[in-house]
């Protein structure tokens, strides 16, 4: 398999996985400093709010942790076993990632209900100071992933989340100065139940995404058909079959195709060109089966693109 890739790759990738790995690490300490602080001051201010959005933090910690896993294991070489060593991981941890959020979904949405039914004196004051502090922490979290958050879907998730996060801290502000100027601490419950739906909504595309790509789906960056356009149009090729695209990594692309050339057609050169093309548009790792014009192909399709 030709693997085509731009000039200095390695170096931009080794830069870009040396800066990610700094982010991470810094978002996970200053995190779990800022959960045990509202863990505490949750379970001291008997807030809902606090507990349930120190519990989705603590969701996020560990999603952080399981992605900075899952960046060190594409480091690790490829071998006769794991032919493309561990990339797959950022994918099992994207997916596990996604499902951790829906379980604390669910303990937020019943602790919520529990907290509504059988409401308990709150203190506003110092429901206010956390959450103000958890505007900065989530804040100052996101700005880490915000230049890579098109790049890698594990940093998308970490970004949408701490930038989820700081809303909902916002929010968990205002509930704090509500219960303060009226009394009514059944607004604690409902700032809880409103951080769940955040999360589902924050969530939801990043699960599909997920699933797609565990399940050998085309990334949602690339366009089959589009990439069926740009192959029938180098001279020389007749016809696109047996056309497959998925995803090696939360990162990487790879494709297989069987291309029908007419027999006058410079076979290797051809073949040069679409894999630089393609490398352009996403997937590196592309394997090309040539069939002249004429030729029967004996491989059965697995759908059909017509």
């Amino acid at each position: 398999m030709l693997i085509v890739k731009p000039k200095h790759h390695h170096h931009e990738h080794d830069h870009q996985m040396s800066s990610l790995n700094r982010s991470f690490i810094v978002g996970i300490v200053i995190n779990l400093g800022f959960v045990v602080a509202e863990f505490v001051a949750g379970f001291l201010s008997n807030s809902m709010g606090l507990l349930s959005d120190a519990g989705h933090n603590l969701s996020d910690v560990t999603s952080l942790i399981l992605a900075l896993i899952a960046f060190k294991l594409t480091k690790v070489q490829a071998n006769n076993r794991y032919t493309y060593g561990y990339k797959r991981s950022t994918i099992l941890v994207s997916l596990l990632n996604a499902i951790i959020l829906l379980v604390a979904v669910i303990i937020i949405i019943v602790e919520s209900i529990n907290k509504f039914v059988h409401p308990q004196p709150i203190d506003g004051v110092l429901i206010i100071w956390v959450a103000a502090l958890g505007v900065l922490i989530n804040g100052v979290t996101a700005w880490l992933f915000v230049k890579d958050k098109e790049r890698d879907l594990n940093v998308k998730g970490a970004y949408l989340h701490m930038a989820m996060d700081a809303l909902v801290s916002v929010g968990v502000v205002v509930s704090g100065i509500l219960i303060m100027t009226t009394g009514w601490t059944w607004i604690d419950a409902v700032v809880g139940l409103i951080i769940a739906i955040v999360i589902i909504f924050s969530t939801w595309n990043l699960l599909k995404s997920s699933i797609r790509l565990a399940l050998d789906g085309v990334p949602g960056s690339i366009d089959p058909d589009e990439i069926r356009q740009l192959m029938l149009g180098f001279g020389g090729v007749i016809d696109i079959h047996h056309l497959h695209i998925w995803a090696l990594s939360t990162t990487e692309n790879a494709l297989t195709a069987h291309v029908v050339v007419h027999e006058t057609a410079n076979v290797e050169a051809l073949k040069a060109e679409i894999k630089r093309k393609l490398a352009e548009h996403q997937i590196g790792h592309a394997t090309l089966e040539i069939e002249l014009d004429g030729s029967l192909c004996q491989d059965k399709p697995y759908f059909s693109s017509r």
